[in-house]
């Protein structure tokens, strides 16, 4: 059996394309491309940013000589991956060096390659084909063969040192022989030698939302459309030998995988990671996937974990996933009857267990929505602050200032609290320039949006608890939009979507015992009251703090980062309180008025309604809701924040190495 494929090589040759200027005057190959969908090319970051780097929005062109009958077509940066504006001589992250054109095809034909659906590569031959620039800087076709031999982080691949690649080749597609699929991208050769690195297409994930779209175009075009030369990647794949097998009822073949994919990419992308990966372990008997796999954040995604020693599973596993997929969207008011209908005509083929298990198939109990009392969002339950006990996710993030510096700059840090290994970060950034201010949303959006995709619950979105000095209290948390493009039914600001409250990052390690005392006797207290802080025409006070009841809730009316508000929340947290109200926007120089009247009073009421202090975190995002909803930015709430700093869920003592000293 060959090893790989003549046409399967011709059909990814034919999506290949070169990309240069759109200027006659500006001769020379910029670099190599390939179609991936209708309309999307995939290549490097590093291709274009020296091009694009004083304006994203240039028109360049893409040519092809099996595309568009060779003539070149206007092209755009559609996305990248590059972490901000790309800087001379930049050395680009594997991570990040990905980006899509977005080609103005007018019609036009053009094949589109098969993009891998699984995570794990064993390693093995190569195809790499693409453009380089010859002797006159004409670009021509080249190929090699290249075997991978080495893995860099999860997204790098590392070709072994035989394989010589030239100058312009960055941005080809790389052909994983032994299943017919395309797997990374070259990346760069190596310098005066042979071998180099590929961007494995798996940080396609990293695109969020854009992935989900890419990928949805990229199945049901293969679906759907025959190529342009009469024959399919699939009718060629069943051919290889890692491909699966082409015929067997209750086999697993390359032609059902085209289907199940093109039915997969007209359903609603699914509510997070945690959807996809539950669906796919219960698919795999409760099995979970081998060890190295990414986390899915496609239905396709979850596809690509029903894989056993680089083989698919039997057809039981798949279709049992299949028709999770279905169970899962028609709890959800969707009705795949597509998906449906095909799953049932193929369990015709399958022995009677195999039918069995598909059609009884119920979701896992963490993704059946919870039931909403009183049969409409007005009548749901306020829902309770996890404890710590409770196993419930909380997402964390620390921000510790980077010290000596003139401007303020955070290093920063993801956890995870579920009960297990929180004092393993997820994300973090701690040696550098640190993070200003104005570009800690930008720079966190990304990590926390993986990091929510895997721990939210279906209408249960994790809580976020930000820790940082008091001295930046009045950091608007609550506003950080984390998505750049909202669903319509998905609020923008997470202050709406999910819990939002604030910790004092000084408070690491076993909390003192006044701190304890306070919080169990507030927990017993049940109703809380509104402390005013401090009192009319008053000095803030320790005795202010100290002598306070139990179910007493400090409630400024102004900053906490400075002036009165620093002291007041100062002597406020020296007391031992861990639930605090305060107003991040500012306090006129010369006292209280109307508005301060309105927010003691907004918050004695709020205060009142919650039957105990577990309710607030809920509460307060359900006024932020109504705010959003109302656009009334001069409610007493639009500017408050929360600190709800559970001494038991400490922070873990920072224990790290060294950092860098600026």
């Amino acid at each position: 059996m060959s090893e790989s494929d003549a046409v399967i090589e011709a059909l990814a040759r034919a999506a290949t394309v070169r990309l240069h200027s759109a200027r006659p005057d500006e001769p020379g190959l910029w670099g190599t491309g390939f179609f991936v969908a209708p309309g999307w090319v995939l290549t490097c970051a590093h291709v274009l940013a020296p091009h694009l780097r004083s304006d994203r929005t240039r028109v360049f062109s893409v040519s092809g000589s099996e595309v568009n009958g060779g003539a070149p077509l206007e092209a755009r940066l559609g996305h990248w991956l590059l972490d901000g504006d790309p800087r001379p001589e930049q050395r680009i992250p594997v991570e990040q060096d990905l980006a899509l054109v977005r080609v103005a095809a007018d019609g036009a034909a053009h094949e589109c390659v098969w993009l891998t659906d699984r995570t794990d590569h064993p390693g093995g031959r190569g195809i790499v084909q693409g453009y380089r620039p010859d002797e006159d800087r004409r670009a021509v076709r080249w190929q090699a063969a290249a075997r991978i031999n080495g893995f860099d982080d999860d997204y790098g691949l590392r070709f072994r040192p035989e394989a010589e690649f030239p100058k312009g080749g960055s941005g080809s597609p790389v052909l994983d022989a032994h299943t017919g699929a395309v797997i990374g991208v070259l990346k760069s050769r190596r310098a005066g030698r042979d071998g180099g690195t590929a961007v494995a297409c798996t940080a396609l994930r990293r695109f969020g939302p854009a992935y989900q779209v890419l990928m949805a175009a990229h199945d049901g075009w293969h679906g759907r459309t025959p190529t342009v030369g009469g024959h399919h990647w699939t009718e060629r794949q069943h051919q290889l030998p890692g491909a699966g097998v082409h015929t067997g009822g209750d086999q697993w073949s390359p032609r059902d995988r085209r289907a199940a994919l093109a039915l997969l990419a007209s359903v609603p992308p699914p509510e997070g990671i945690r959807p996809v990966a539950e669906l796919a372990r219960k698919a795999r008997g409760g099995i979970a996937a081998p060890p190295g796999q990414l986390l899915p954040h496609a239905w396709r995604d979850g596809h690509g974990l029903l894989y056993e020693a680089g083989q698919p599973v039997a057809a039981i596993a798949a279709l049992h996933y299949l028709q999770l997929v279905v169970e899962y969207e028609r709890t959800r008011g969707g009705e795949p009857a597509a998906l449906a209908g095909w799953v049932a005509r193929r369990l015709r083929e399958v022995p009677p267990i195999v039918h069995t298990v598909v059609t009884q198939a119920t979701l896992p109990p963490g993704l059946v929505p919870p039931a909403v009392p009183g049969g409409g969002p007005g009548g749901r339950a306020v829902v309770r602050y996890p404890r710590p006990a409770d196993g419930s996710a909380v997402v964390i993030v620390e921000l510790e200032p980077v010290i000596h510096t003139a401007a303020p700059r955070f290093y920063w840090r993801i956890r995870v609290d579920d009960g297990h290994d929180l004092n393993e970060p997820l994300h973090e950034e701690q040696t550098g320039d640190g993070t200003p201010p104005d570009r800690l949303v930008r720079r966190l959006r990304g990590p926390l949006a993986e990091v929510f995709s895997s721990v939210d619950a279906p209408g249960a979105p994790a809580p976020l608890e930000v820790a940082l000095p008091v001295d930046h209290f009045d950091t608007a948390v609550h506003r950080w939009q984390l998505t750049e493009m909202a669903r319509l039914h998905h609020a923008a600001y997470v202050g709406v979507r999910r819990m939002v409250v604030l910790r004092d990052i000084a408070r690491r390690g076993a909390p003192d015992p006044v701190r304890v005392r306070r919080w169990r006797a507030m927990e017993r207290a049940g109703a809380l009251t509104a402390l005013r802080t401090p009192p009319l025409s008053q000095v803030p006070r320790a005795r202010h703090f100290e002598d306070t009841g139990a179910s007493a809730v400090p409630v400024l009316c102004r900053p906490a980062s400075r002036g009165v508000g620093r002291r007041a929340i100062g002597l406020a947290l020296d007391a031992g309180h861990g639930v605090v109200i305060w107003h991040t926007d500012g306090h006129p120089d010369h006292g209280c008025t109307d508005f301060c009247e309105r927010l003691h009073d907004g918050a004695a009421r709020f205060l009142e309604q919650a039957a105990d202090v577990l309710e607030l975190p809920d509460r307060l995002r359900r006024v932020r809701d109504d705010i959003s909803g109302s656009h009334n930015g001069g409610h007493w709430a639009e500017g408050v924040a929360l600190l709800y700093d559970d001494p038991g869920r400490p922070l873990p003592t920072d224990t790290g190495g060294p950092v860098d000293s600026p």
